[in-house]
């Protein structure tokens, strides 16, 4: 049965009397995670927590629709990982200029791009579409620093570590290898401490920092942590999708 605030699956008979307060684009990216999880790993989950929290909120009346994933994002410091998909921050605007184009041509003035990527930085971007479409509410998010994770996890990552290989597990597990062909996630620092201290920053070559393009132990991961952790993050963030369909762009501030 079609999902009707999915625009992959839905149709013409639905759309033609529909109407949606906000859009959401699931922006992903394709890329090497540690030796165990698919490429697609960034894609499948901004699909599937898409999806759950439009589901959530569309049960609530949330006027909500899910557009189709993008599946690649920037991955400029990984040129040399084999396959590695690479879209740089200027065609990402371009995209997404196209896509507000036609959401505001068709009434749709609310848009949330819900990024599955710490590679994509976004407000830059938000900041030029803002100006270009000023009737638009633009948002991003970042699933996956909406929960505090060492409520669930015991090791921390940011790259195929104990929390996408838990999520994965819950998500595809016929996706991922055995846990005898993990790898262990070790990460190589960079030598300038400031770099480690967050207030500097610089690229990070990843075929430098990762033998096996991980970041962050796997070894405790669990399906059990990935639903817990799922399902927290998409009752979270159906409550945003219905906090942002429902509000008054003109009203939000106190």
């Amino acid at each position: 049965m079609p999902r009707p605030y999915i625009l992959a699956e839905t149709n013409w008979k639905h759309l033609k009397d529909e109407s949606f307060d906000l859009a959401v684009l699931p922006w992903g990216a394709t890329e090497a995670h540690n030796y165990h999880l698919p490429y697609a790993t960034d894609v499948i989950e901004a699909t599937k927590i898409a999806e759950e929290s439009a589901r959530l909120a569309w049960e609530q009346g949330g006027k909500v629709v899910v557009l189709p994933t993008i599946p690649f994002g920037v991955n400029t410091g990984q040129s040399d990982i084999y396959l590695d998909m690479n879209l740089n921050p200027s065609t990402q605007f371009t995209i997404l200029k196209d896509v507000l184009t036609v959401l505001e041509r068709q009434g749709v003035h609310k848009f949330m791009i819900l990024n599955s990527h710490g590679g994509n930085n976004w407000e830059a971007l938000v900041r030029e579409l803002g100006l270009l479409f000023p009737n638009m509410f633009l948002c991003v998010t970042n699933w996956f620093k909406m929960v505090e994770k060492k409520e669930i996890f015991e090791i921390p990552g940011d790259h195929a570590d104990e929390m996408e290989t838990s999520l994965i597990l819950h998500l595809a597990p016929e996706l991922v290898l055995p846990r005898e062909d993990w790898g262990d996630g070790k990460e190589f620092k960079n030598k300038i401490k400031a770099f480690s201290e967050g207030w500097a920053w610089t690229e990070r070559p990843w075929s430098k920092i990762s033998a096996d393009t991980g970041v962050g132990d796997p070894s405790k991961a669990t399906a059990e942590k990935g639903k817990l952790f799922f399902d927290t993050v998409c009752a979270k963030m159906a409550r945003l999708f219905m906090d942002i369909a429902q509000a008054n762009p003109n009203e939000l501030y106190e």
